[in-house]
């Protein structure tokens, strides 16, 4: 589809949900102010096509409102439908945004992440299609690739603006997690598989920080943070479950959590700012990891 076109989905999309509601009339004068109309108005033939290609490609339903004639974003539908809408229009705003900023580009600052656009379509249609794919994979723990790995893919997952894609490794049947950057020769197999009922990928990562999870049970975690750091958990926190008492010097936030490796990882990159008062084992694992570190330095 031309990238225009999607342009011009993204802006319906993006000024309806601003304004919340609005008349076909006030949307053509929204539209003759903007660049993309090129000074043509929205005809109304237009933008029925445009809705409807938007509810094709993106999932989202512009209603009308018959008694006043304002159409508005119907945001019926699960919570993770609508994280996944949000990502999307998100993300193609942004791309579009960046893309006509040519003359100021040596101002912006963008940060080289490695890119997953050659595998991620492949995951998606296997997805779409509950068919297997096949891959070689480079381990950071093994010096050579793995070849002819078959999965069954369940979901995927961005996390640190790399994408994984979890499910189930046919040959020894236990459900793994694979970073898509790491892939080669990835392929779309023609075997199918039927998806188990019960594979929730929110369940799946309920109680986990990160692309890491294990089968410890959750426990009770209350980090001790200093007041600037604070405001960045507050901003974005931890997990879903995080809920913080603030205190004169510092605050405790607690959540209940697994501890897995992703999970120390991000508390140690905070440095002194934090200190694990709960669970003991999670305190422990910290203070074996700094005294380690510190060796390195003597």
């Amino acid at each position: 589809m031309a990238r225009n076109l999607i342009n011009r989905y993204v802006w319906l999309v993006d000024t309806i949900n601003r304004y919340g509601r609005i008349t076909l009339k006030d949307l053509n004068e929204a539209w003759l102010r903007s660049d993309i109309s090129e000074g043509k108005p929205l005809a109304r033939r237009t933008f029925f096509h445009y809705r409807d290609g938007v509810e094709e490609m993106f999932d989202i339903n512009i209603q009308c409102d018959k008694a006043t004639f304002e159409y508005y974003i119907d945001d019926t539908g699960s919570e993770s439908n609508a994280r996944l809408r949000s990502w999307l229009v998100d993300s193609v705003s942004m791309s579009d945004m960046l893309s006509s900023a040519q003359g100021i580009s040596g101002r912006i600052m963008l940060e080289n992440v490695p890119s997953a656009r050659e595998h991620l379509p492949v995951v998606i249609d296997a997805l779409k299609q509950n068919r297997r794919i096949g891959f070689s994979y480079k381990s950071y723990t093994r010096s050579r690739p793995t070849d002819g790995i078959v999965l069954e893919p369940y979901f995927v997952k961005i996390f640190k603006q790399l994408w994984y894609v979890i499910g189930l490794n046919v040959k020894d049947g236990q459900v793994k997690t694979y970073a898509l950057d790491r892939m080669s020769s990835l392929n779309l197999l023609q075997e199918t598989f039927d998806l188990p009922e019960d594979v929730n990928p929110a369940e799946f990562f309920k109680d986990c920080f990160g692309i890491i999870t294990n089968r410890n049970s959750a426990k009770r975690i209350v980090l001790r943070v200093e007041p600037t750091q604070a405001k960045y958990f507050r901003a974005l926190p931890l997990h879903s479950s995080q809920q913080e008492e603030v205190h004169d010097d510092y605050s405790l936030f607690s959540y209940t959590m697994r501890i897995t490796y992703d999970l120390k990882e991000e508390i140690m990159s905070h440095g002194a700012s934090i200190e694990v008062l709960e669970p003991k084992e999670l305190k422990t694992l910290i203070r074996t990891e700094l005294e380690q570190a510190l060796k390195n330095y003597q």
